[in-house]
Parts: structure tokens; C-alpha cells; sequence
């Protein structure tokens, strides 16, 4: 493991991380492009399978955090794995990181275009996608390169702002309907029992991104308490606005003449129903903010996961370098950026795709390796405590109760099978896997040697918590 410049220490407090988390979940993707999916599975029971599944996820949430308040570093869910399953679990757990993190910056990158798009046409203009992808893609490569100050209050503002325009649209739909009770999305007997499962997958996926303040450990203020603080406090945020954004598009565009699940754009159609079409622009300029917050929220914290697994020498040692002056790790960001650039580029230019089916497929990729990280990471809790000498039977039930839950959607993504293109997708991702799992052996093959250091790298971190008198 080579020496390297550290990343700026003690620069992100509990609202910058918070920041981190609520962008990669990114709220307005879901209000703005997933509701209508999640009403196609499940009806007007759509709220109740988000809030099943964040309370699926507080149980990840849970083990992750057994982890999160006994210690911290850059890229963290790569390092907790390989404290609890060893050195190679937590470098395919860090593989399947990149993947997911990769797969929803695209997403990030198309909606952005999608929206800016709707914008632009507006205003009578017509641009090319991949200018609107330069576009996104600089901006955010710059922030994430320049400060993470700059790019955590950049996804602040660009979240809030959104998430603000879509509650005034909420408040405004149900004072449209006298703030009466919509009954319907609460008669038990039309519940979809078969369809829940499903909309459990769809609810989960949403919510995926959670984890991302690990990625700033060695970055964050007090991180025992502001990390895992911020884990479960953007879950609980982002859950009940799900729930509540739901219920009221579900409400709204009840009547309409064409159903929500066949709707691509359910908050103008909301705002041209209660008569204030003028709330279109800021709708699809706050959505288009938070797209962007989504590619950048991404593109940092994957080059911290890249930058942590390349000091220990698995990715080249230019990875493991942070910049002179800003304290980034502006090589690994400028990897993550580049991909994020090139992959949907080619995909409208070669394959010829449209911008909203590689949206919908960059998200449903990224999802297997969200899965995957957060199986491994709910394994390794009870298996680290248990060297600790610290498990208790209430953390092997947790690690088991987010096992099993996490089967759910593991499972629910593969069937029943879905249609081409989205049957091979898994197939993809296993390639992926196999590569990197090939990758990683053959590396610690190559040097022998790397094991003993890396593992000492990462007992040094945890005893640098311990000694501080941080640990639990």
C-alpha cells in the first residue's frame, strides 16, 4: 500500500452528510418518474409498499451502523466488510459499490436531460442530449473535484429546493380536494396481497443510497455520531415523503383520463389539474437540480470507494491520490465522471436508446449492486461483534431479519422474468461480478505480501477510534 495525501479531515458535519444521503436517494426521482411504476404493481396501495420498505431498509440500516459508531474511514462499507468476512468479501462488496454507484449517476445524468430538455422546450429550444450530458457532467465533475464542501451544499440546495416545490404541488392538491380523506387507498379489502412484494422491490430501489455518508469517514465531523445519525435520519425522511408523495398523486390524478401508471410526467399533470400549470417551470427546474445533486452525490461517493480500495493497492496506485491543494481524490472522481459520461453516450448513439429506457435501466442495473453490498455489510455486522466480543442475540436476529428481507427484492428481480432488455440485466451484473472477483484474486495472487498490510491498515484505523476513547 502506497503512501498517499489524506483527504481534507474534519470538513463535513451532520447536515452536509445528511446531504449526501438524501441526494443519492434522490426524493424527486421517485415523485417525478417511479411513482407511476409503483401504482402500476400495486394500485392505491402504492404507499403502504414504501413504507414497508423502509422499514425493511432500517434493518440494513441497523447492521451497517454497528459498524458506523465503532469506527470510520473514506469508502467505509468496502473497509466493514472486511473486518467482518475478510479481506476478499469486503473487496467484491467495494466491486459491487462502483457498479451501483456507476448505475444511478447515469440515472442521474438522463434525468437531468430529460428535464433540462422539458425546460429548454419551453422556451422554444431544441439540444442535443449529449450536450445536456456535458453539461451535467462538468458541473458536477468540477464540484466534486474542487471542495466537498462545495458539493455537499451543492446537493442541499439543489434536493431541497426540489422537495420544497413538491410539497407546496401536495398541499396545494389536497386543499384542491378539501383535504378530504382519499378512503380508497385505505380499504383493506382491496389491498393487492399478491402485488405487495413487488412493490416492496420498486419501494426498496427507491430508497437505495442511504449508506452514502460512509464513503466520507475520513471527511466528516464526529463521525461515530454524524454518520450513522445521518443513515437513519435520511431513511426516515425520505420514507415518509415517499409516503406522503404518493398518496396525494394517487388522490390527485384520480378521475384523469389516462391512469397514473400510464402517465410519464404525474407532477405537471397534478399541477394542470388543480389549475396552476405556471408550477410546471420550477417542477421540472427543481428536477432537474436534483438529477444533477444525484450524478454528483454519486460520482463522490464512488471515487471515494475507488480511492479507498485503491490504497491498498487493488485498483492502479494513481486512484489512491488526492489532490495538493483541494484534498480530493480527483483521480478516482475523474474515473467515476468519465464512465458516468461514456456509458449512456454510447448507449444513445450506438444503441440507439432512448434517454428514458436507459434512465429506467441504468437504476434497475444499479439495484443488484446495492443488493449485494448490503447483504454482505448485514452479514459482516454479527461476524465483527462477534471478534469484538460484543454480539448479542439481538444482533444475529438483525443481521438474519436483513438478510431475509433483502431476498425480497433479490429475488423479485429475476421473477417472475421479466421482459428483454431487463431479463439479461442480472446476467450483466454477474459477468461484472465474476470479473471483478477474478480481478481481486489474481491481485492478492500477485502480491502476497498485501494481505498482512492491508489488514493492518485496517486494525490501525479501528484502534484509532478506540484509543480517541470513541468506540463503543
Amino acid at each position: 500500500m502506497s503512501a498517499t495525501r489524506q483527504l481534507k479531515p474534519n470538513c463535513l458535519g451532520f447536515t452536509e452528510l445528511l446531504a449526501q444521503n438524501v441526494a443519492l436517494i434522490s426524493p424527486t426521482m421517485t415523485a417525478a418518474l417511479i411513482v407511476p411504476v409503483m401504482y402500476s404493481n400495486t394500485g392505491d396501495w402504492s404507499w403502504l409498499s414504501y413504507a414497508l420498505g423502509t422499514v425493511m431498509l432500517m434493518f440494513v440500516a441497523f447492521n451497517l451502523n454497528q459498524f458506523a459508531k465503532r469506527s470510520t474511514s473514506a469508502g467505509s462499507m468496502y473497509a466493514y466488510i472486511c473486518r467482518g468476512l475478510g479481506l476478499t468479501a469486503g473487496a467484491i462488496g467495494g466491486w459491487a459499490l462502483i457498479w451501483a454507484y456507476l448505475g444511478i449517476s447515469i440515472a442521474g445524468i438522463t434525468g437531468f436531460t430529460i428535464f433540462a430538455g422539458k425546460l429548454l422546450s419551453m422556451m422554444g429550444l431544441d439540444v442535443p442530449p449529449v450536450a445536456l450530458f456535458v453539461v451535467c457532467i462538468a458541473i458536477s465533475w468540477f464540484c466534486a473535484w474542487k471542495n466537498v464542501n462545495l458539493s455537499a451544499r451543492t446537493m442541499l440546495i439543489c434536493e431541497a429546493v426540489s422537495m420544497a416545490f413538491i410539497l407546496l404541488l401536495s398541499f396545494i392538491v389536497l386543499g384542491h380536494h378539501g383535504f378530504a380523506i382519499d378512503k380508497a387507498q385505505f380499504d383493506t379489502k382491496t389491498i393487492p396481497w399478491s402485488s405487495i412484494g413487488l412493490g416492496v422491490v420498486v419501494a426498496i430501489f427507491s430508497l437505495v443510497g442511504f449508506e452514502a455518508a460512509t464513503a466520507f469517514g475520513d471527511e466528516a465531523k464526529d463521525p461515530l455520531k454524524t454518520v450513522p445519525q445521518s443513515i437513519y435520519v435520511s431513511l426516515i425522511i425520505s420514507g415518509i415523503f415517499f409516503v406522503f408523495v404518493t398518496y396525494v398523486e394517487v388522490f390527485g390524478i384520480r378521475g384523469y383520463s389516462t391512469t397514473l401508471d400510464k402517465i410519464d410526467q404525474p407532477l405537471n399533470i397534478l399541477a394542470q389539474l388543480v389549475n396552476i400549470p405556471v408550477l410546471q417551470i420550477p417542477l421540472s427546474a427543481g428536477a432537474m437540480l436534483s438529477f444533477f445533486a444525484l450524478n454528483l452525490s454519486c460520482i463522490s461517493a464512488g471515487g471515494r470507494v475507488i480511492y479507498a480500495m485503491g490504497r491498498h493497492g487493488i485498483f492502479p496506485e494513481a486512484t489512491a491520490a488526492a489532490h495538493e491543494k483541494n484534498e480530493t481524490p480527483h483521480i478516482a472522481i475523474s474515473v467515476m465522471a468519465f464512465l458516468s459520461f461514456c456509458i449512456p453516450t454510447a448507449a444513445l448513439l450506438i444503441a440507439h436508446c432512448a434517454l428514458l429506457d436507459a434512465f429506467n435501466d441504468a437504476g434497475t442495473c444499479a439495484a443488484f449492486g446495492f443488493v449485494v453490498a448490503y447483504g454482505l455489510v448485514s452479514a459482516a455486522a454479527p461476524a465483527y461483534l462477534r471478534k469484538l466480543g460484543q454480539v448479542t442475540a439481538k444482533d444475529w436476529a438483525g443481521s438474519a431479519a436483513s438478510l431475509l428481507l433483502l431476498a425480497i427484492p433479490a429475488v423479485g428481480s429475476v421473477y417472475p422474468v421479466p421482459a428483454p432488455p431487463v431479463s439479461y440485466f442480472p446476467y450483466a451484473f454477474l459477468v461484472y461480478l465474476a470479473i471483478g472477483i477474478a480481478w481481486i484474486l489474481a491481485y492478492y495472487r500477485r502480491q502476497p505480501s498485501a494481505s498482512t498490510t492491508i489488514q493492518q491498515d485496517l486494525e490501525q484505523s479501528h484502534a484509532r477510534f478506540q484509543s480517541m476513547g470513541m468506540a463503543e
